[in-house]
């Protein structure tokens, strides 16, 4: 690290490098200093000699012991009437050689990758998940929700009772299929839940040209907007404490996503519903909000104290694990440096009006734009689960779907 914001010190000053890089500055003045060698720690006169430390290494990796554990040799040794040395420096003496290691094969877990995904504008990148809805005493159904990264809104969802890769896979189909989504313009992000990961998405979205994210293991922060939007629902007042029966469910789920998206002012949509940013009529509501706020200054000028008011505008841009800044990133390309690797995955600045997907193999994939909305399901789960088509602002042709009953 010291080596680092030396580097850096040298472009953007070293206060602006310890900063970045969480270094004290004190500790970078002081490793300037010429430091003298230390002085080689002198042998103590009661410590073993080559010679004993080689006899006491070898009955140690005898046949005899060669599976045995220092404190175990120790003990029988000394109950044999034989003294060598304490247990204790039986195991530095093994150290000293690398011969102390655990005994059963651990198994290491690979570095995941931090997905790195940008959306600037709507239907270019979304995230799904599943979530439980407590039925009658013992069962739960699953809410399937599909959800657009970047304006809020909730293209389709799905209830079911049970957690399947194929009903996943029939929601994804069909909803692409209606919306003609082309190839190779779609990231669809998720964790890594057995229907997220299963072989039957992996196929469906290869054949679709749709790209995939996953989370990394254990990480809930990778997928925030799935999860947030499920603790809007499951905080709404009117949220029951448990459904009667399935049909129940979806009533109450059909009502909430209305609201959700056509009703519900986004805090993080410059308090605009996920529907107005999805079917791109910001302009036009900021231009109705501008004129209010300029009115009511006409008025009375004297209550606004900062000027003019004007309405909060829409994020540009919608990231899941937005990546450091600049000067974070030259410190990142000079670390990948020393350690020989690429700098490509570090690389978390994009073109503008394009999603750039990190891979979990730490590969770079460019999706474009792409459109999303939601379409029933049809076939065998016509029983057991629903696709909620919603309802789309006037001037926006309305798809022809149904409900599945």
């Amino acid at each position: 690290m010291i080596e680092a914001a030396e580097e850096l010190g040298a472009t953007v000053g070293v206060s602006e490098a310890c900063r970045v890089l969480g270094v004290p500055r004190s500790s970078l003045y002081r490793a300037r200093q010429p430091q003298a060698a230390p002085a080689p720690r002198p042998t103590p006169p009661r410590a073993l000699s080559a010679a004993e430390k080689a006899e006491v290494r070898a009955v140690l990796n005898s046949e005899r012991f060669w599976d045995s554990a220092p404190r175990e040799v120790y003990a029988t040794l000394l109950d044999e009437g034989e003294y060598l040395c304490h247990w204790r420096t039986m195991y530095h003496i093994l150290e000293e050689h690398d011969e102390v290691h655990e005994r059963r094969n651990r198994r290491r877990h690979p570095v995941s990758v931090k997905p790195e995904l940008r959306a600037t504008g709507p239907n270019q990148l979304w995230s799904w998940d599943i979530t439980q809805l407590r039925g009658p005493k013992g069962v739960y159904y699953y809410l399937y929700v599909i959800l657009d990264v970047f304006s809020r809104f909730v293209p389709g969802w799905m209830i079911a009772e049970r957690e399947l890769a194929g009903l996943a896979e029939q929601l994804i189909a069909e909803t692409c299929a209606k919306q003609g989504i082309p190839r190779d313009q779609l990231v669809l992000h998720s964790d890594r839940g057995s229907a997220m990961r299963s072989k039957t998405v992996a196929q469906l979205l290869i054949d679709l040209g749709v790209a995939k994210s996953h989370s990394r293991p254990y990480t809930p922060t990778d997928n925030p907007y799935s999860e947030s939007q499920f603790k809007t629902m499951k905080y709404r007042p009117e949220y029951p404490e448990r459904f009667n029966d399935r049909e129940e469910a979806r009533g109450w789920a059909r009502g909430f996503f209305h609201w959700y998206n056509h009703e519900h002012h986004h805090s993080g949509l410059a308090l605009m519903t996920p529907a107005t940013v999805h079917f791109g009529q910001v302009d036009t509501v900021y231009q109705q909000r501008q004129q209010v706020l300029a009115a009511a200054y006409a008025a009375h000028p004297e209550r606004f104290v900062r000027g003019r008011p004007t309405p909060p505008p829409l994020p540009k841009e919608v990231w899941i694990n937005k990546p450091k800044t600049q000067d974070d990133k030259q410190v990142v390309e000079l670390a990948n440096q020393r350690n020989g690797r690429c700098g490509d995955a570090a690389d978390g600045f994009l073109q503008e009006g394009a999603t750039e997907m990190i891979s979990q193999q730490g590969k770079r994939e460019m999706p474009a734009e792409a459109g999303f909305s939601p379409f029933p399901l049809f076939g065998q789960v016509h029983d057991t689960t629903i696709l909620q088509t919603q309802q789309l602002p006037a001037g926006v042709d309305q798809p022809d779907a149904t409900i599945a009953p």
